[in-house]
């Protein structure tokens, strides 16, 4: 089991895990522009990715959230509520300017999602986490499957978060 010393807002989870992933951006935005950026985030290629993710997940016998809703995200949408939405995600928990955990809970898999910022002024850090526990086989070999994509997509959509709305 992996497990970090420098995420201590994960502490809890980080010894239930199988995987951890860490992309570090920097930005001149706040958390909840980034991650409207971020989760807004749904170029072509990316959707083109989900499609084939949904028959790759057919074939394997995988529950399937399709692809997700398009719809722009706003800073003022981004939700720290417990249990709201937040594209195919629900939040998990939060803290204004500091980070937002969310969650997706498959057949196969649970997978995290947190964005942890230093808040630094002009241009604040910002750490894309992603987090999977499998639940079963089929959750390794999906996402051993799907790896080299989740880094295209998880970097691509940090790049976004840092430059979707106006500085601060």
């Amino acid at each position: 089991m992996p497990t970090r010393t420098d995420l201590p807002e994960l502490d809890d989870l980080l010894p239930t895990v199988d995987e951890i992933d860490v992309k570090t951006v920097r930005g001149a935005v706040s958390l909840r522009e980034f991650t409207a950026g971020a989760l807004g985030y749904s170029p072509l290629w990316i959707k083109g990715l989900f499609a084939v993710r949904m028959v790759v997940a057919r074939v394997l016998r995988l529950e399937t959230t399709g692809i997700p809703a398009s719809r722009r995200l706003r800073p003022e949408t981004v939700s720290f509520t417990p249990g709201a939405p937040a594209t195919f995600f629900e939040v998990v928990r939060g803290e204004e300017d500091h980070y937002l955990l969310l969650k997706v809970t498959d057949n196969h898999l649970i997978g995290w999602l947190a964005i942890i910022t230093d808040d630094a002024q002009p241009e604040s850090t910002f750490k894309v986490v992603t987090l999977v526990r499998y639940l079963r086989p089929a959750g390794r070999f999906y996402y051993n499957l799907i790896r080299p994509f989740h880094h295209l997509v998880v970097a691509s959509m940090a790049a976004a978060g840092t430059r979707s709305f106006a500085p601060r």
